[in-house]
């Protein structure tokens, strides 16, 4: 087994809410971390004084990502891409470790793969 928490079908649809506000917090924070303007200014300012406020937007985008992607790994969830929202739940399927699949846009959990065929080989559950 590759994972050690496994979801049942009900337990992974009961945290979708949850998950929509977590992707929405990551990508805030990305938003933060990838600030052209925050940036430049980051790159100017950095030898004089640390940053100030561009270096603050850039790190909390940094500790924010960080911080939300460690708290997905804590609960055994996989966060696949970011921008299309795609999340795997580790599960059992008659006795083999497989992912139940789940992309933002859908109201819950209709789908699952195996642990090598990823997104391209979802099965309806």
């Amino acid at each position: 087994m590759q994972h050690t928490r496994h979801y049942s079908l009900a337990e992974a649809n009961a945290m979708i809410e949850e998950l929509r506000e977590r992707i929405a917090a990551l990508r805030t924070a990305r938003t933060g971390l990838t600030d052209s303007e925050a940036r430049s200014a980051l790159d100017d300012a950095a030898p004089t004084n640390g940053g100030g406020v561009p270096g603050k937007v850039v790190s909390e985008g940094f500790l924010g990502l960080r911080s939300g992607l460690a708290q997905l790994g804590e609960m055994g969830i996989v966060l696949r891409d970011l921008d299309r929202g795609l999340v795997d739940f580790p599960s059992l399927r008659d006795g083999e470790e497989i992912y139940l699949c789940w992309t933002e846009d859908e109201d819950e959990i209709a789908y699952w793969h195996s642990l090598e065929s990823g997104f391209a080989g979802r099965e309806p559950l």
